[in-house]
């Protein structure tokens, strides 16, 4: 019988969409296609179900314009033999379409599948099935993405609410919803609250579904990035570490999912400086997404843009360009100009040129992320503030104070409105518009700004973070400015050591902190340890180059 071999194909293919073996599930699918539109006719929902595999393989692939072809006549033949309202294939085609209009950026488009999705499921099994939750929890993502966070929370609460009454609380569908309402906890800045989420989610799957499977590395991997964010280095580490090796034994060497923890690991190392141990983890990384996916693909930018990074962080400005240009080309190929990724790589080859005091060129790639964002992301979105924050920093090195302060204050009030204020961007900031005045003599004005983000990075990451010597060294360069040595001096020293600790004793902000104490002891009479400073500095920028 033609549906017993059609399911067999289908069944083929989504296992190897599952395995990421996309070019091989791809030939699957589409003979499960000629064979369902042959031997059924164009209207039948087996035609239908393929079309939706189909879709969803392109979409793995980046290949969206191929993509919604299939995902809209997919709906149209489910609609059309199921009613337009009454049936869950319905929905889950609904959720397929709007997916695809999230990975594409379109989210006015998505916003209302995924609300008609919601509105069938319910109609059809009852608000409490746990269908609703996935429907549920999809439009909860999609605020999340928006940066709504307002909505996006009460919604994933009650996704988890649904999978809990319907699945038991130890169900890994209870975990995924888990795990998103983590990560909405900690765009907000809710460390406290997300980090034991996480860690439930990480319970829960390791009992239900043993402690290597793929699951469980990807729980494994979330709390790693907080603990990242965090500075806590040492907690994130074995983490990766572990998410990377079940990955590579349940998936393969090859998968993208492998290539993901690699690039998480080779992050960490690049926030540490330690650079040697990050390039060969980003270009195994890279190696895996480009046969895996193509070269073209949204993920082989995303990988190009993190070794850009890299090369920018040691100052190889050359090496970096090229890739950030080769990354923007990717998504502006795949996604469109208007795409919030675009505007992501425009902000990163703007921050090059800023590097290298191309002002210039820097300008305009910045004025188009920015409004890129604004239109994708409406005006209150976090990713405005930091293309404000961007633009200001701009004009910040330009010496057009006026214009600057005007964005970051824009920027602030985006960021406190949306992250609350007690964030670490609002404490960026403040930390930006506390130089602005700081540069312009308005000491006065500073001081305070740097103490509020002080006092919020101490509050939200500990008293040991990389981020709390930051705010140390800015607020002692204050001192130093006013010649107040006597203030300045402690603040250098404990900047210095938080440093060496979190990041090790031969990272370039280590290098940054000693040039600063080198100049204090030299203008305060203490010229031979000025110089014993200034010699441990140049050797660390000297083995960085």
């Amino acid at each position: 019988m033609i549906h017993s071999e059609w399911d067999s194909l289908q069944r083929h293919a989504q296992n190897l969409y599952r395995a990421g073996d996309y070019d091989r599930a791809l030939q699957i699918a589409q003979r499960a296609l000629e064979m369902a539109e042959e031997d059924a006719g164009s209207e039948d929902p087996a035609v239908a179900s393929s079309l939706g595999t189909l879709g969803m393989i392109y979409v793995a692939q980046g290949q969206y314009a191929l993509a919604e072809p299939l995902c809209k006549p997919s709906l149209a033949i489910w609609e059309k033999a199921l009613g337009p309202g009454d049936h869950p294939n319905v929905a889950n085609s609904l959720s397929n379409l709007a997916g695809l209009y999230v990975d594409e950026g379109r989210y006015a488009l998505a916003e209302p599948l995924y609300r008609q999705a919601i509105i069938v499921n319910e109609r059809a099994l009852g608000p409490h099935h746990p269908d609703v939750a996935n429907c549920v929890n999809n439009l909860s993502l999609l605020y999340k993405t928006l940066g709504q966070f307002a909505r996006a929370e009460p919604l994933c609460r009650r996704a988890v609410e649904i999978w809990e009454r319907a699945l038991g609380p130890e169900h890994p569908n209870v975990a995924y919803g888990l795990n998103n309402l983590a990560a909405i906890q900690y765009a907000q800045g809710q460390v406290a609250e997300a980090e034991p989420l996480y860690k439930r989610a990480l319970a829960i799957r390791e009992k239900a579904l043993g402690p290597d499977h793929s699951d469980v590395a990807q729980t494994l991997n979330n709390l790693a990035l907080l603990y990242d964010s965090q500075g806590q280095y040492a907690e994130a580490e074995p983490l990766y570490k572990r998410a990377l090796g079940i990955r590579e034994n349940t998936l393969g060497p090859d998968h993208p999912d492998v290539a993901q923890s690699l690039n998480n690991l080779a992050l960490l190392y690049n926030s540490q400086g330690r650079y040697a141990l990050a390039e060969p983890l980003y270009k195994r990384s890279l190696g895996i997404l480009e046969s895996a996916l193509g070269p073209d693909h949204p993920d082989v930018a995303r990988c190009l843009n993190n070794i850009a990074m890299l090369y920018n962080a040691q100052g190889q400005y050359a090496r970096a360009e090229p890739l950030y240009k080769r990354s923007l080309a990717i998504w502006e190929k795949t996604l469109g100009p208007d795409h919030p990724d675009v505007a992501s790589a425009l902000n990163n080859l703007a921050k090059l040129y800023m590097s290298q005091a191309q002002y210039a060129q820097a300008e305009p790639l910045c004025k188009r992320a920015l409004a890129v964002r604004e239109t994708a992301l409406g005006p209150d979105h976090p990713d405005v503030a930091q293309s404000l924050n961007n633009l200001a920093w701009l004009y910040k090195s330009q010496g057009r104070y006026t214009q600057a302060e005007s964005l970051y204050k824009r920027s602030l009030v985006i960021w406190e409105r949306t992250r609350g204020p007690d964030h670490p961007d609002v404490a960026r900031c403040l930390n930006n518009i506390a130089m602005l005045y700081s540069s312009q003599g308005q000491y006065g004005q500073a001081e305070p700004l740097y103490r509020r983000s002080l006092a919020i990075w101490e509050d939200t990451f500990g008293t040991d973070h990389p981020d709390v010597a930051a705010g140390l060294n800015n607020l002692a360069m204050l001192y130093a400015s006013q010649g107040q040595y006597a203030e300045a001096e402690p603040l250098y020293k404990r900047s210095l050591a938080i440093w060496e600790e979190a990041l090790g004793p031969d990272h370039p902000d280590v290098a940054e902190s000693l040039a600063n104490l080198a100049q204090l002891y030299a203008k305060t009479g203490r010229q031979k340890r000025a110089r014993e400073l200034r010699e441990r500095a140049a050797a660390i920028r000297a083995t960085r180059r």
